[in-house]
């Protein structure tokens, strides 16, 4: 829906931008040739990060939503906001030519945008309230690139309606050329905003604070495990997250009590928090010797050897 709206939209600005000579309508006109370009990668996104795991990719594809979401940013960046700043300053510097007619017909093409961007903004929200709600249902990186684009939509409509009618009412274009400046600055804090978070998902970002703080008490709560001595974890995807603990364990296990308790434990992560999918335990003994402590030669098995 959101691709459907932003295509007829950017050619509706086009058009009225290039009759009426207006730097603002021209600079939407860009903005939502972005967001049109930006809805294709996300349907790449949608559709590449749901294939199974597979050799050469043994966690799977989740990342790609990441990765699409990255480049949705940088064609906000690129196309809409250096764009939008290329239309501020030639109008500053050249001024612009007024047509009364073709500003008419540019403010009615604006007002159409503003009500169809108002109604795919809707619809996302209903989306954010099916999936939860709040910052939870925003973890999809798809549904918050459209979210964020239909509310700068329809902010940017907004200022270039304002810098167009101030424009015709004073005959002075600085009000246009501030109102394209203004959608530039707006497209660029949030080409920031969301290429930020897409980069920091792709490099391995961890879990949810909360959410670590959970696993860390279901370890601890094991009878088997003396102490957790690391817990880490690891966003693979939407709903996938790798979960790597090293444990210390309780003196006195023998080997095929250690793996039973390993079995165990790892059935009641995957049971209690569905999204790790990928969990690995680092097992060790609260005999080990204490650190800098030599070992005997029969305790390191050779080991220069082996």
């Amino acid at each position: 829906m959101a691709l459907v709206a932003n295509l007829v939209i950017a050619v509706a600005k086009a058009v009225g931008g290039v009759l009426a000579a207006s730097p603002a309508l021209l600079s939407e006109a860009a903005h939502s040739v972005a967001d049109s370009l930006n809805e294709v990668f996300l349907l790449a996104a949608l559709r590449r990060s749901r294939r199974p795991a597979d050799t050469r990719h043994p966690f799977g594809y989740g990342k790609e939503r990441f990765f699409w979401s990255l480049l949705a940013a940088v064609g906000i960046f690129v196309m809409g906001g250096c764009f939008s700043f290329f239309q501020g300053f030639e109008a500053l510097r050249n001024g612009a030519e007024e047509r009364f007619s073709g500003y008419v017909a540019g403010l009615i093409v604006l007002g159409v945008a503003l009500v169809a961007e108002g109604a795919s903004l809707l619809r996302a929200l209903h989306q954010v309230r099916r999936q939860g709600g709040g910052l939870g249902a925003l973890r999809d990186p798809a549904l918050r690139t459209v979210v964020a684009e239909d509310g700068t939509a329809v902010l940017g409509v907004t200022l270039a309606l304002i810098g167009m009618a101030l424009h015709m009412v004073t005959g002075q274009v600085v009000w246009e050329a501030s109102a394209s400046l203004a959608i530039g600055v707006l497209l660029v804090y949030v080409a920031y905003r969301l290429g930020s978070d897409a980069r920091d998902q792709l490099i391995g970002e961890a879990a949810d604070p909360e959410l670590s703080g959970r696993i860390h008490a279901l370890l601890r709560a094991q009878p088997e495990i003396d102490s957790v001595e690391a817990l880490f974890t690891m966003k693979m995807g939407l709903d996938s997250t790798l979960v790597a603990a090293r444990i210390d364990l309780v003196p006195g296990l023998d080997s095929e009590r250690v793996e039973e308790v390993s079995v165990r434990i790892k059935g009641s992560l995957a049971r209690t928090f569905p999204g790790a999918d990928q969990i690995f335990l680092d097992v060790t003994d609260s005999d080990r010797p204490a650190d800098g402590a030599q070992e005997s030669p029969a305790a390191t098995g050779e080991r220069g050897g082996a």
